[in-house]
């Protein structure tokens, strides 16, 4: 099978006809056995009647839906497993994502080599509350990441060799660092195509506030960490405990020496726990480190969780 096409939506009653009607046109057009994942995150409108219906009128689509609203990373993760094509697509359900882009998406993993490629919405149709903070996060995540060339990280339209889909993981909000993901599974040809970008048609954005941006930073941050230090830790450790520790050491020392200079003067000496010297130590050695290595652990516990990518799907078409 030629292509995957893997569509995540929550709430897109309205648009899941007209990209349908799209999708297909282009595929006709072009030739290319495909199949359409329409992947249900627990929407409370009636998009899965949609589906249904879709489903049963084209042999191409299939659902997957979701009991609840899990977020994006889960939907692609679920749409991942199950697709087949050589060239899976992923796409936005509100039509701000053209299908006329698939075929030179398609060429660029086939014929161009590329292990992925992913859109350049290079003129956007959002509010400057989104384009801004949006034009800062990837101006982090390309440094970040050592993937200079992405100017859009968080770009829905993107195309990936299969092997790619099959070999990374996709878990809690990591979809905006699928690139770097799959740079850490050692594909390294990764590249970008100006997409064109549309304006909403239907209701309004269901991806916004200062959260994501927030949880955004903590994502990268997670994924660089485990990155350079998930297998050798002790890297990092071991030259906090040794700051730490010097640090303690020095204040220890400055306590003692100002307790001693007053003994050999004789003067009344200050009480140890008068120096703030004292609590430098304290803090330094056993809060900063106990609070570091339980953030870490925890996150060790979570990705070798067996039941992370568990997800309660009520049913499958």
């Amino acid at each position: 099978m030629d292509l995957s096409i893997v569509v995540p939506l929550y709430n897109e009653a309205e648009s899941l006809p007209e990209l349908h009607e799209w999708i297909t046109r282009v595929m006709t057009e072009n030739g290319f056995s495909y199949e359409i994942f329409f992947v249900n995150d627990g929407s409370t409108d009636t998009s899965w009647q949609v589906i249904e219906g879709l489903a049963a009128a084209d042999t191409h689509v299939h659902g997957i839906k979701f009991r609840r609203n899990y977020g994006k990373s889960p939907a692609l993760f679920c749409g991942f497993k199950a697709a087949q094509g050589n060239v899976v697509i992923t796409m936005d359900a509100d039509l701000q994502d053209s299908p006329d882009e698939i075929p030179e998406l398609y060429r660029m993993i086939t014929e161009d080599g590329y292990d992925l490629v992913s859109g350049y919405k290079q003129k956007r149709y959002d509010p400057l509350s989104k384009t801004i903070p949006t034009k800062l996060f990837n101006a982090t995540a390309r440094k970040v990441s050592g993937i200079p060339n992405l100017h859009d990280f968080n770009c829905g339209l993107k195309a990936y060799r299969r092997d790619v889909v099959k070999n990374i993981e996709v878990y809690g909000e990591m979809h905006r660092y699928i690139p770097y993901l799959a740079k850490n599974a050692g594909f390294g040809k990764i590249g970008e195509k100006v997409v064109h970008h549309q304006a909403r048609k239907f209701g309004k954005t269901k991806f916004g506030g200062l959260n994501r941006f927030v949880n955004g930073y903590l994502d990268l941050l997670t994924l660089w960490f485990l990155d350079s230090f998930g297998k050798k830790p002790m890297h990092v450790f071991g030259f906090l405990g040794s700051v730490m520790f010097f640090i303690g050491f020095v204040a220890v020392v400055v306590v003692g020496g100002v307790k001693l200079a007053h003994i050999v003067g004789g003067t009344p000496a200050p009480l140890v726990t008068d120096s703030p010297y004292f609590y430098i130590a304290l803090t330094m050695m056993l809060l900063g480190s106990q609070f570091f290595l339980a953030g870490f652990i925890g996150e060790l516990v979570s990705r070798n969780a067996a039941s992370r990518n568990e997800y309660q799907i009520e049913k499958e078409i």
